[in-house]
């Protein structure tokens, strides 16, 4: 349950405008929001009733009165916005990805630690109770040992050039916008890989248009991942066990449902979603217990495991040859 703890919003975009809904319809208070454009942050404010609008990122990790700090910002900028965050004594929740690279995500976390003050990836996926409960099954070994997760995320999003999706100067592509989710869910259900195989193939404007990858582990297992942002998929995930499997309904990353079947195709449980808004009031919760029990790492996902995501990610990306602008990866 949200308590005191006061947020701000860094980067007024659509994402923060989901994040705002969640925060201001489950409870929480938001005391604060930045951008660039002081207009724009007004304008937001405006928007959700929140009292302060600052036309600039330093004024608003500055505040006193802000105790946690949203980075809603491009990928490109989550490194530079995150660290500004933490650097002012700031709890953060950082949007995935969590950065471009696995140093920067190495950096963030340390700096977090160092500091003791939470850093958490803002993978609302794993805070759903569909996600919740679907652990609790796999871990009780309703459907045997897994075998393998196939999962897509794919969607039909704008072929702009000019869009922030299509341009490498902003970390753009499918890999760290779609792409993510997958490859979380892999690390979430097998953990990290023995090995790595990508292939993708490319825009005009140099960023993967389609990104499919698999993930080899221990004893064979295998995670079949496909991220793309030109053509909408089934968006489903399956978890396949030696005693049965799990489909997760249609959209999976979403608040949605399961149903569990034995080897023999009978279901033997389903799960019914029944989240109010979009549900990322979740990781809005598990910031506020970390911070509340002065702890700097949960179970669900510790800086140190979207670390090491942001090393898969990385080298997904140096086997497709996915290229972004020096200044995006520096530290």
């Amino acid at each position: 349950m949200p308590g005191t703890l006061r947020w701000g919003i860094l980067g007024p975009g659509g994402i923060a405008a989901s994040q705002t809904t969640d925060l201001l319809g489950d409870g929480f208070v938001v005391t604060a929001v930045g951008s660039r454009s002081l207009s724009s942050a007004r304008e937001f404010a405006d928007r959700f009733g929140i009292e302060k609008a600052y036309g600039s990122y330093d004024e608003l990790v500055g505040d006193p009165d802000v105790d946690i700090i949203y980075v809603a910002t491009p990928h490109s900028h989550h490194y530079a916005h995150a660290r500004l965050a933490l650097e002012a004594g700031k709890h953060v929740l950082v949007e995935k990805a969590f950065t471009v690279t696995q140093e920067q995500a190495a950096i963030l976390a340390e700096l977090a630690e160092s500091k003791s003050l939470v850093v958490l990836e803002a993978m609302w996926t794993r805070y759903l109770p569909h996600m919740v409960r679907l652990r609790e099954i796999v871990a009780a070994g309703t459907i045997g040992d897994v075998r393998s997760i196939v999962v897509d995320h794919t969607q039909k999003l704008s072929a702009d050039p000019t869009s922030r999706l299509q341009d490498p100067a902003l970390a753009g592509g499918a890999l760290l916008d779609l792409g993510i989710y997958p490859v979380s869910f892999a690390w979430d259900i097998l953990g990290e890989p023995t090995a790595i195989h990508a292939s993708a193939s490319f825009t005009a404007t140099g960023v993967d248009r389609s990104t499919s990858v698999i993930l080899d582990y221990e004893e064979g297992r295998q995670a079949i991942l496909t991220t793309a942002l030109d053509a909408s998929g089934p968006n489903t995930a399956t978890v396949q066990g030696t005693e049965g499997w799990i489909a997760i309904d249609r959209v999976w990353y979403n608040a949605t449902s399961f149903t569990v079947y034995n080897s023999d195709g009978d279901v033997v449980d389903t799960y019914e979603s029944d989240v109010k808004n979009r549900g990322m009031q979740y990781q809005a919760a598990e910031v506020e217990r970390l911070v509340d029990a002065r702890f700097t790492a949960g179970v669900i996902l510790p800086p140190e495991e979207s670390v090491r995501i942001m090393g898969t990610l990385d080298e997904i990306r140096r086997q497709i040859g996915l290229q972004y602008p020096a200044e995006i990866l520096a530290v």
